[in-house]
Order: structure tokens, then C-alpha cells, then sequence
């Protein structure tokens, strides 16, 4: 054709990326358009989207620096003389962390070269349905036409604009990934010699899909030392499983994350002393409160990456209400040959390996004569707390209102991990839960783990769930001895029968 390019890609996150690699090994001509605009607080980055450079992977590898942390308190237990106080230093994790993030980036550079992919470091704009207009930041344009453009640009967190402070002195996830410094470190200039808790406040809002992204962050946080609260206005974790998703604030609190429910900010001030002071009110008290922090990061949902695409203007239909991009099952737009994938996607999970599949799969549909299409049942997912909670299929809830609750059963119990006895830790919040249909055949609808290594234990079954495992089979598989997966095998008791679900004996 006229055109070009056969593909182009505007995002080079997991999604985008993975789209534009798979086609080009079928041999076409493909390029990817990816720019990062700074943050409010200007905090940029490289190539490689949330994922790698401000959302999982710097994220799990900050949980893994408090999870070694109360290592270090367990480890007394068996033995190791460990000089107490001990110290976390915040910019030596971070430094660690963000030198691996830029490998990763340059990878994904090197990556894009081998398998002839052109890269532009532009913000692309559509002028037509086929031609995309690239700018760098110096404000030279590049035009860039395709036979097909994938939209991928992902999402960015949201700021609540309209409480006075948010945006001047309020960070999100995009920054404190970034920091160099302690977040729990005002610049105490005035007062040098003055002693105080290093303390943050970290808001969910209402409408957050990013509640598990505040949690984890709260949560590490707090592992690491520093005096974090969480002021959140509803529920924690939606769209997750409720009863876990108190369990797991619950374990936070018993931790020393301290919550305050019900609340909303009102203002945020600056004070002397450089410290920010919160305002909020207590809508179940009806109360006024106020108090001061060092750190106020806002994590109150996302908002798709859409404004600059012009999307109007070649006819992509978006959700009003989300300002995501509406697609069928085949990821296309309301325009033919434009498709969007990821986290930009109306009503797909916001999950980093859905976009990378979504991204081969439409690539092969495009280019090499497949027709297999994307499936979002069962995707397994985890929560990265300091106690993990990782789930696959329904929700309790879900399952309630899809099948009624005479037809389904839950299968559940309280279990204490074989570590944490001799750490002597508390094993409370350590809870699974099975939820079955009831009819003869008992299909397992929904697994959920609470307890150490999550996301590893629900990763294989959810193979089990995705090929329709039943709960007959699921009694004949032998557990690992002694492992909290085990437990999984070992489910008996209902919650219909009433009986108490505490796991006894080894």
C-alpha cells in the first residue's frame, strides 16, 4: 500500500511492545511511537511503559526489601544473632531499584533494534485515520502513516485536582518509585536538630481501580520503617473479593499501618517547617481533622492516556464516563484498522501479562492468518501486601450473583504457615477460600490465598481452573508436605456447615 508502514504502535509499554515485536517477526514493517510526559512533580523515565518502570517491578522489588526486613526479625527466632536496632536506607534501595528498571529500559531499546523495529521517542497525534503526527520534545514533527495503528498508551495516575494542594505538593506512584530520597525525609532546613517519625499519608479515593496499587505501596512502606496512614473514603481493594480484602488491611493494621476509614481530604497545606498539613473530614464522626506528614502521595484511580491522541477527530469511540477506548473482541476500535489493547481498553483487566497476550494474539490475527482471540476469564492476579493475597475466577460476591447463593459452595480455612511457628507470628489473617458451584460436578469458579508467596502458590492453579478443575479433583491431588499450598488440597469444611475452619495438626 501507499502507506508507510504496515503497523505502527503508539505506546511502548508491555502491551505495545509485545504487539510490535510478534509482527515484526511475521516480517512487516512495524514502528513504535513512545514518549513519557514528566509527571506533575517531573519525575520522567524510559521505554517500557507502568509496568517497568513505575508500577510492578519497582514495586515488587520494594516489597521485597521489607519482606527481607521481617526476615530479619523472624531470623532471631532460629538462631541468628542480629546487632538490633537495624536500619533501612532508602536510597540505597532505590538506587539498586532504579539502576535494574534502566537495564530493563535499555533492553527493551536493543530488543526493538534486533527484530528492525523503528523507534520514535514522539507524542503521536492522529491528523487522519491512517497518519499519525510525532513530536518530539524539542517540537520537530515526524508523519508516520500505517496500514494499522495499535493505541497502547496505557494509563497515568489521576490527581484530585479539586482539593486545594493535591497537585503542588501531593506525589503518586509515577514519583515515589523515583525518589532519591526517603519519602519519609522533609528537608528540615530551618530546623536541623529537630527529631521526629518520618510520617506519609497515602489516600484512596472512591472510584480507585488503584487501591491495590496504595495498599502495596502503604504496605512497604510501613516494612521498611517508615510511619505510613492510609485515609481511604470507601471500600479497600474494589472488585476484589471483600472478606479478603479486609483480611488483608487488617494484617496491614496489626503491622502498624495505621488506617483512617471514611475520611476525605479537604486541603493540603505547606508549613514551615516543609512538612504538609492534610485536612479532612470524618464523614462518620461528621468531624473536621487536620495533622501533618512528610509525604502525601494520592492514589485515587487512572485515567487513560487519551487527551493528545485525538481521537475525536478520526472517530475512535471512547466510555464517556472512563474516557476508555470502547473494543470488541478482536481489541478493534469503531475504526477498522485502529485497535487498542492494554490498560486504554473499556472493561479489561489492568493487568500487565493480559496486555502483552492481547498484543501477540492481535498481531498474529493481523499477520499471520490467525484467529485466535484474547480470553479474559480466569486471569490470575496478586496483590502484593505485606501478607500477598492472589486470586483466579469469581469472587465470592461474583459468584453469588451470577449463579444465587443455594447454588454455590464455599470452602474455606484458617491455616498458620510452618514458618511462622517457630517466629511466633501471627497467623490470623493466613486464609484460603474455594468457591464452587454446587451441583454434582462442583467446578471450582474462584480460588483465593492469603498468606506468604501468593502469587506462586495461585500461578499453577490456575492452569487447574482455566482446563474447568472440579473439587473432586482437586481432593485427589496430593498436597506438597509441609507447604501452604497444601493446604489448597486440604479443603473441607463449607461455611454452610458452620463448623470452625481453623486448619489443627501438621
Amino acid at each position: 500500500g501507499k502507506n508507510e508502514y504496515d503497523l505502527l504502535v503508539i505506546g511502548g509499554g508491555s502491551g505495545g511492545l509485545a504487539c510490535a515485536k510478534e509482527a515484526a517477526q511475521f516480517g512487516r514493517k512495524v514502528a513504535v511511537l513512545d514518549y513519557v510526559e514528566p509527571s506533575p512533580q517531573g519525575t520522567k523515565w524510559g521505554l517500557g511503559g507502568t509496568c517497568v518502570n513505575v508500577g510492578c517491578i519497582p514495586k515488587k522489588l520494594m516489597h521485597q526489601a521489607a519482606l527481607l526486613g521481617s526476615a530479619l526479625k523472624d531470623a532471631q527466632h532460629y538462631g541468628w544473632n542480629i546487632a538490633q536496632p537495624v536500619h533501612h536506607t532508602w536510597s540505597v534501595m532505590a538506587q539498586a531499584v532504579q539502576n535494574y528498571v534502566k537495564s530493563l529500559n535499555w533492553g527493551h531499546r536493543v530488543q526493538l533494534q534486533d527484530k528492525k523495529v523503528k523507534y520514535f521517542n514522539m507524542k503521536g497525534s492522529f491528523s487522519d485515520p491512517y497518519t499519525v503526527r510525532g513530536l518530539t520534545k524539542a517540537g520537530k514533527e515526524t508523519i508516520v502513516t500505517a496500514e494499522n495503528i495499535v493505541i497502547a498508551t496505557g494509563g497515568r495516575p489521576k490527581y484530585p485536582t479539586h482539593i486545594a494542594g493535591a497537585l503542588e505538593y501531593g506525589i503518586t506512584s509515577d514519583d515515589l518509585f523515583w525518589l532519591k530520597e526517603s519519602p519519609g525525609k522533609t528537608p528540615l532546613a530551618h530546623y536541623p536538630f529537630v527529631l521526629h517519625l518520618y510520617e506519609i499519608i497515602v489516600y484512596i479515593s472512591l472510584t480507585g481501580t488503584s487501591s491495590d496499587v496504595s495498599l502495596e505501596c502503604a504496605g512497604f512502606l510501613t516494612g521498611i520503617g517508615l510511619d505510613t496512614t492510609v485515609m481511604m473514603r470507601s471500600i479497600p481493594l474494589r472488585g476484589f473479593d471483600q472478606q479478603m480484602a479486609s483480611l488483608v488491611t487488617e494484617h496491614m493494621e496489626s503491622y502498624g499501618t495505621k488506617f483512617l476509614k471514611r475520611c476525605f481530604p479537604t486541603k493540603v497545606e505547606k508549613l514551615e517547617s516543609n512538612r504538609l498539613q492534610v485536612t479532612w473530614k470524618n464523614t462518620e464522626l461528621g468531624t473536621e481533622e487536620t495533622d501533618s506528614f512528610d509525604t502525601v502521595m494520592w492514589a485515587v484511580g487512572r485515567a487513560p492516556d487519551t487527551e493528545t491522541l485525538n481521537l475525536e477527530t478520526v472517530g475512535v469511540k471512547t466510555n464517556s464516563e472512563s474516557g476508555k477506548i470502547i473494543v470488541d473482541d478482536c481489541e478493534a476500535t469503531s475504526v477498522p484498522h485502529i485497535y487498542a489493547i492494554g490498560d486504554i481498553t473499556e472493561g479489561r483487566p489492568e493487568l500487565t501479562p493480559t496486555a502483552i497476550a492481547a498484543g501477540k494474539l492481535l498481531a498474529r490475527r493481523l499477520f499471520g492468518q490467525s484467529s485466535e482471540l484474547m480470553d479474559y476469564d480466569n486471569v490470575p492476579t496478586t496483590v502484593f501486601t505485606p501478607l500477598e493475597y492472589g486470586c483466579v475466577g469469581l469472587s465470592e460476591e461474583a459468584a453469588v450473583q451470577c449463579y444465587g447463593s443455594d447454588n454455590i459452595e464455599v470452602y474455606h480455612a484458617y491455616y498458620k504457615p510452618l514458618e511462622f511457628t517457630v517466629a511466633e507470628r501471627d497467623a490470623t489473617q493466613c486464609y484460603i477460600k474455594m468457591v464452587c458451584l454446587r451441583e454434582s460436578e462442583q467446578r471450582i469458579l474462584g480460588l483465593h490465598f492469603i498468606g506468604p508467596n501468593a502469587g506462586e502458590v495461585i500461578q499453577g492453579f490456575a492452569l487447574g481452573i482455566k482446563c474447568g478443575a472440579t473439587y473432586p479433583q482437586l481432593m485427589k491431588t496430593t498436597g506438597i508436605h509441609p507447604t501452604c499450598a497444601e493446604e489448597i488440597t486440604k479443603l473441607h469444611i463449607t461455611k454452610r456447615s458452620g463448623l470452625d475452619a481453623t486448619v489443627t495438626g501438621c
